[in-house]
């Protein structure tokens, strides 16, 4: 009887190896099978290096698959108990399911890209977040990043670099962008704070931060509550900064607009949960806009958020607990726009991620250029181009409907031009050429 099992055991375990090679063999590029017009492909890198991942994650289960069934052949398998032998195949089993999962997860990406519209529009929103990201590239090589839409009122990133299911690391960035905020100033805000949280990985910030805030926590005396805060919420910090830093006024009202919340949820502190209370985050990232692009309409738009969400009501803990916050952000944003991480090469954070042209004035006189030669916007780079814009909308000189009308033909106008610049290098098509597909 003992011998009729271990023949089934054996028998069982073989054919259903046999049969997970057959599915794996199965798994194809997402070139062969996901369609899309050309402008509204993933940027070249990003897509060679998705195909890469999973085709090297295919190649290594194949190979572990043919190991398996070398090892049932051999005369090791037969002293091995039926229970050790159907683990192995279990575990090589669930590195198919973790490879699927990864495959879901790009396929997510890819295949929006045939929608009609929305598939450009997140092309040209990969243009925008590799612009965002721009900073980061004199101090470091930076990963692919891709977008797609999903529902919720927040954006998401899977960084490139961490760990997918499965346990390999992830080729690319990926980055999740509401729906609901397709297409206005307002996804800038959302996508850029996703972007500024890859940066901050890539160039150590959380790390380099993480020693001085926990100084200040020791030293801080009665208001070390406010600076617990800071400590457990900075890497959400960090993200707003970059959002402001490379969008101006636009990062800080699109970010209002997402943490317009019942007020109980707008003045919750919790230590567990990284996302700073959103009444204190939307005046941090005030301060922050006015000591990187000085402008009265900061204080404008802090009291906008004061009027919105009154103090008074609260209970005398929370009142104390937002009292010291508030008493300590000009000390805290100061520790945070001139620290000077090993990765800047003795550059500030404010030094390097802001940039002058995204003064208020500066954004207010190239809208008013762009009111006499509308193509010009279309010269300057993907953030600055969000910025004037938003710029403008916060100073009522574009309607909702102007400012998704002129999005829209920017995004496609980025998706399209990419397009050309990738197949041109591919096709070595000369430069005046190119120019002419694009007009």
């Amino acid at each position: 009887m003992m011998m009729k099992v271990r023949a089934a055991a054996r028998n069982f375990l073989k054919s259903e190896a046999h049969a997970l090679l057959t599915r794996i063999n199965r798994v194809e590029s997402f070139a062969l099978h996901t369609p899309m017009v050309p402008a509204a492909t993933i940027p070249l890198p990003a897509q060679t290096a998705i195909e890469v991942h999973l085709s090297s994650c295919r190649m290594r289960l194949r190979d572990m698959i043919h190991g398996y069934l070398r090892w049932l052949d051999g005369p090791e398998a037969v002293h091995t108990p039926q229970a050790v032998a159907h683990r192995r195949f279990s575990l090589l089993r669930l590195r198919f399911i973790a490879i699927l999962t990864q495959l879901d997860i790009f396929a997510n990406v890819l295949n929006q890209r045939s929608e009609h519209d929305t598939g450009v529009w997140l092309s040209g929103l990969d243009v925008f977040a590799a612009d965002a990201l721009s900073p980061a590239e004199t101090y470091r090589s930076l990963p692919p990043v891709i977008c797609y839409l999903d529902r919720g009122a927040g954006a998401a990133i899977r960084r490139a670099r961490t760990r997918l299911p499965g346990g390999d690391p992830n080729p690319v960035a990926v980055i999740q962008v509401p729906r609901e905020r397709m297409i206005g100033s307002g996804i800038a805000s959302s996508l850029v704070h996703e972007v500024g949280h890859q940066a901050s990985a890539v160039l150590d910030f959380e790390a380099s931060l993480r020693p001085l805030l926990g100084q200040a926590v020791m030293n801080a005396g009665h208001d070390r509550m406010a600076w617990l805060c800071w400590q457990r919420w900075i890497s959400e910090i960090l993200a707003d900064f970059w959002s402001v830093a490379r969008l101006g006024v636009i990062g800080t009202m699109g970010l209002m607009s997402v943490v317009s919340l019942p007020r109980p949820f707008v003045f919750r502190v919790d230590l567990e949960d990284p996302h700073p209370s959103p009444y204190i985050r939307v005046k941090l990232s005030c301060a922050m806009g006015q000591a990187i692009y000085p402008n009265p309409q900061w204080e404008v738009i802090s009291k906008l958020w004061e009027s919105f969400y009154p103090l008074e009501g609260l209970d005398e803990r929370k009142r104390a607990i937002f009292a010291g916050l508030e008493r300590n952000i000009p000390k805290f944003a100061s520790m945070l726009l001139e620290h000077r991480p090993k990765s800047l090469e003795g550059r500030s954070l404010m030094q390097a991620v802001a940039s002058a042209d995204r003064m208020p004035e500066r954004l207010r006189s190239a809208f008013a250029a762009w009111r006499r030669s509308p193509d010009m916007m279309k010269s300057v780079a993907p953030t600055l181009a969000f910025a004037v814009i938003g710029q403008a909308k916060m100073d009522s000189m574009i309607s909702p409907k102007e400012e998704s009308k002129l999005l829209s033909d920017l995004l496609k106008f980025w998706a399209l031009k990419i397009t050309l610049d990738t197949s041109a290098i591919c096709a070595d098509v000369s430069r005046s050429e190119k120019q002419k597909l694009i007009i």
